[in-house]
């Protein structure tokens, strides 16, 4: 080991520079690969393409510091903290940089799995944490710290943690449970007993987020999946049958009713957005009203929110042709009869909407 000279400093300094300024390339380079794999449809080019960018400046500059630190000719015992700290910090920096990676290949393969464009956070999450908390224990083990007593309190403080955090430690494991069974996935309406319904947006450790049809976000814990009805309007398929209830008066003919219904329906189907095309449309008489029979014509939408578009088009559609066609509209209608009490004839006297009128006056 010899004295600090100018020559060792300018030379460390120098060592030091090269390493930023090799840093700064290689985050330039890596800034271009990564942008050149985010022009593919391949997802593993990106999170490896990440990976070597969030590695190239710190490994560069641990590397450079190192190397300084020899030609600086450090007495013995600073070398080897030296070494001890730049050995924990490039842990920890890999630590970060793998757990980003596996993050996002969890991720990756939750939605490649789901077959939606939608965040899942809760298997990023934990992957992420359990990489990073192993990451720290390596980091403390190569600075001397023995984590054999840290383990031993974690898991006495992680007894008492989890018995005072049971109900956040229930909504992560329903939130785990209710990806890997898939009851539910990001994109699926849903509606729960309790009254709340939407489209789910997010899935995180701790509560899931719905989307409302008025563009609200709800926020249900995980728990709640565990003890309620849920309705899942995307399973078994995403398509649904739409029931429209109707009524026609009692003179009309049913069967030119049913073939004027079914032909409105089949353009409907074509023409409008969220229509099956090639679904049949169904006309089913169900009862007889006071006045009326009533019908349900049962459509088909490509997902839940497009029947709302369904239903307007078919009823206006359906009431121009009925008009068109001079099906008589079913008017609601009551006849009194009155019995004379001495033997006489009886008297229908219809009521005030059945009266003649004149010039828009009843006689």
């Amino acid at each position: 080991m010899g004295d600090l000279t100018w020559e060792r400093i300018t030379a460390a300094a120098i060592v030091l520079a090269s390493a930023l300024v090799i840093a700064v390339l290689l985050r330039l380079l890596t800034g271009r690969l990564f942008r050149r794999a985010g022009d593919t449809r391949w997802a593993w080019d990106d999170i490896a393409a990440r990976l070597i960018r969030d590695l190239a400046v710190p490994v560069s500059v641990i590397l450079g510091l190192w190397f300084a630190a020899k030609v600086l000719e450090l007495p013995r015992g600073t070398l080897d903290v030296t070494a001890k700290v730049l050995t924990a910090v490039a842990i920890f920096v890999v630590s970060l940089a793998l757990a980003r990676l596996i993050a996002s290949s969890v991720g990756s393969l939750a939605l490649a799995g789901q077959g939606v464009a939608a965040n899942v956070t809760i298997f990023a999450n934990i992957a992420r944490v359990v990489v990073i908390g192993v990451g720290v224990l390596v980091m403390l083990q190569s600075l001397g710290v023995s984590i054999s007593p840290l383990l031993g309190a974690l898991g006495v403080g992680g007894l008492a943690v989890a018995l005072a955090l049971q109900d956040t430690l229930a909504n992560l494991f329903a939130g785990v449970h209710v990806l890997a069974s898939k009851t539910i996935e990001p994109g699926d309406y849903i509606k729960l007993s309790s009254g709340q319904e939407g489209y789910v947006v997010d899935i995180n450790w701790r509560n899931t987020s719905i989307r409302t049809l008025s563009d609200n976000i709800e926020v249900i814990p995980n728990q709640r999946f565990s003890d309620t009805i849920l309705t899942n309007f995307h399973r078994p398929a995403q398509d649904m049958s739409i029931m429209v209830y109707a009524k026609v008066a009692y003179e009309v003919d049913l069967d030119r009713v049913e073939r004027l219904i079914t032909e409105v329906g089949e353009d409907v189907m074509k023409d409008v957005q969220g229509g099956v095309a090639d679904s049949s449309v169904l006309v089913r008489f169900d009862d007889f009203n006071d006045a009326t029979v009533g019908f349900h014509a049962i459509l088909r939408s490509t997902e839940f929110g497009d029947q709302f578009l369904i239903k307007h088009e078919f009823l206006k559609r359906l009431h121009r042709a009925l008009r068109e066609e001079g099906v008589a509209p079913p008017y609601w209608n009551h006849r009194v009869v009155l019995s004379d009490t001495t033997g006489g004839d009886t008297t229908a006297i219809p009521r005030q909407d059945e009266v003649s009128r004149k010039d828009g006056l009843p006689l």
